[in-house]
C-alpha cells in the first residue's frame, strides 16, 4: 500500500492523516495537542480498520515528541507504518509569500525561506516550521513537501493583490494582498466542476469558506482572480474571533484614545473581535442558537455577518463578470441551513434562489441547494484540504 502522510502544524498542537495514494482515502488520522503543558494529548484512529478513536494522555514537550506519540498510536492501533510505502509528508504552510507558487519539496534551504516568511505569518509559519523539524527528523528518508495557502492565490491580477500605499515600502517589506485557504478553495472549485459535470475552465464560481476562519475566493476558469483576505488571514469576512475588513484609522484613535499598544491591538483584532467581540461568543454554533431563541445581540451580530458575505458576492459577481456557482463549504458553510439561507437572502435580483427544502435536507455529500429557476447554481461541497495537499505533494514528487 502507498500511501502520504498530511502533517497540519499549530504553535501548540498539529492534525494528521495518513491517506492512500492509488484510492484517495484517508487510512488514519488523529490530533496531537496542548504541546509545551504539563499534560498533552495524542487522539489516534484508525479508519481503515472502522476503529474507534483512542486518547492518550502524555507530557508532550515539543513537536518532535509530538511527533513520536504520533508514531506510538500508529504502532499500537495501526495501520502499520512498516508495512506501508510511504512516499511523501505533506505539511501545510500559511504562508509562501510570492516566492512559492506550488508544491515544493522541502530542502534546508526552502526552511530557510519558509522560516523568513514568519515576519508576514508570524501566528502560523513558527509552528509549521516546527512540525517540518520534527517531521524530518522522524521521517528522514521520505520526501517532505510543503504546500501552502497562497500558492493558489497567486494567479491574482495586480489591482486585485496591491494594496493603495507607497509602492517602494510596499515591495521592500512584502505587503500585498496573499490571501489564505487556497488548498480549501481550490479543491471545492474543482470539485464543483466535477459534481456539476463541467468543465472547470469555462466556470466562474465564488467559494465562500465559512468556518472559524473564513474567506471568500472569486475562481475563474479554476483561478483564483481575488480573495477576501490579505496580507493576512485577518482581512475579509467576520470570522469566529478576527474582525475582518475594519478602517485602519480605528486602530489609530484606539491607540490615541484608549492607549492600546500594538501587540494589544494585535490581539484585539485577531482574538477578540468578530463573533467574539460582537456577542462573547465565537463559536457560530451558539450565536446561532441565541439568534434563533431571539437574542436580539446574537440577531444583530449575525446580520453583520450576513451584511459582509452579500457585499462580497457582489463584488466577485462584478470581477467575474458573471457567475455560474456559489459554493459553502468548512464547518459553518457545510453544516448550517439557516446561514447559507441567510447570507444569500435579499440577491434574488442577481440570479441566486435558494431552495428552502434542498437548503434544509441533511446530507453529508455535495449537493445543489438552489431552485431550478435560480440562473446561479448554488452547492455544498465538504471541502478536504488533507487530500489536496496529499494531491499535491504527490505530483511534485
Amino acid at each position: 500500500m502507498t500511501a502520504i502522510l498530511v502533517i497540519n502544524s499549530g504553535s501548540s498542537s498539529f492534525k494528521y492523516q495518513l491517506i492512500d495514494v492509488d484510492t484517495e482515502t484517508e487510512l488514519a488520522g488523529g490530533l496531537v495537542e496542548r504541546i509545551g503543558e504539563k499534560l498533552g494529548r495524542a487522539r489516534h484512529t484508525n479508519v481503515a480498520a472502522g476503529g474507534e478513536r483512542q486518547d492518550t494522555n502524555l507530557t508532550i514537550r515539543d513537536h518532535t515528541v509530538g511527533f513520536a506519540a504520533m508514531i506510538a498510536g500508529f504502532a499500537e492501533h495501526g495501520p502499520q507504518l512498516t508495512e506501508i510505502d510511504l512516499v511523501a509528508v505533506g505539511h501545510r504552510v500559511v504562508q509562501g509569500g510570492a516566492i512559492f507558487t506550488g508544491p515544493t519539496v522541502i530542502t534546508d534551504t526552502v526552511l530557510a525561506q519558509i522560516t523568513e516568511l514568519s515576519a508576514l505569518a508570524p501566528l502560523h509559519n513558527p509552528a509549521h516550521v516546527q512540525g517540518i523539524e520534527a517531521g524530518r527528523l522522524n521521517f528522514p528518508y521520505v520526501p517532505h513537501v510543503a504546500v501552502f495557502d497562497t500558492s493558489f492565490h497567486l494567479t491574482m491580477p495586480a489591482p486585485a493583490y496591491t494594496y493603495a500605499i507607497d509602492t517602494a515600502l510596499a515591495a521592500k517589506h512584502g505587503i500585498r494582498r496573499y490571501g489564505f485557504h487556497g488548498s480549501s478553495h481550490k479543491y471545492v472549485s474543482e470539485a464543483a466542476a466535477e459534481f456539476l459535470g463541467r468543465p472547470l475552465a469555462e466556470l466562474k464560481t465564488i467559494v465562500l469558506h465559512l468556518g472559524n476562519g473564513a474567506s471568500a475566493c472569486a475562481v475563474d476558469g479554476g483561478k483564483s482572480i481575488d480573495t477576501s483576505m490579505g496580507l493576512t488571514p485577518l482581512q475579509g469576512l467576520v470570522m469566529g474571533t478576527r474582525s475582518g475588513d475594519i478602517d485602519p484609522a480605528v486602530l489609530f484613535h484606539l491607540h490615541r484614545k484608549a492607549g492600546y499598544s500594538i501587540d494589544q491591538l494585535d490581539e484585539l483584532l485577531n482574538k477578540k473581535s468578530g463573533m467574539l467581540g460582537l456577542t462573547g461568543n465565537g463559536d457560530m454554533r451558539d450565536v446561532e442558537v441565541a439568534a434563533l431563541a431571539g437574542d436580539a445581540i446574537a440577531q444583530a451580530a449575525l446580520d453583520v455577518y450576513y451584511h459582509r458575505i452579500r457585499g462580497y458576492v457582489g463584488n466577485y459577481m462584478a470581477q467575474l463578470g458573471g457567475l455560474d456557482v456559489i459554493v459553502f463549504t468548512a464547518g459553518v458553510g457545510e453544516n448550517s441551513g439557516v446561514i447559507r439561507e441567510r447570507a444569500l437572502e435579499g440577491l434574488e435580483g442577481l440570479g441566486i434562489q435558494v431552495d428552502h427544502d434542498r437548503n434544509y435536507a441533511f446530507s453529508r455529500g455535495a449537493r445543489v441547494i438552489s431552485t431550478d429557476a435560480s440562473r446561479v447554481t448554488v452547492l455544498v461541497i465538504p471541502t478536504n484540504e488533507e487530500l489536496e495537499i496529499a494531491r499535491e505533494s504527490r505530483a511534485v514528487i
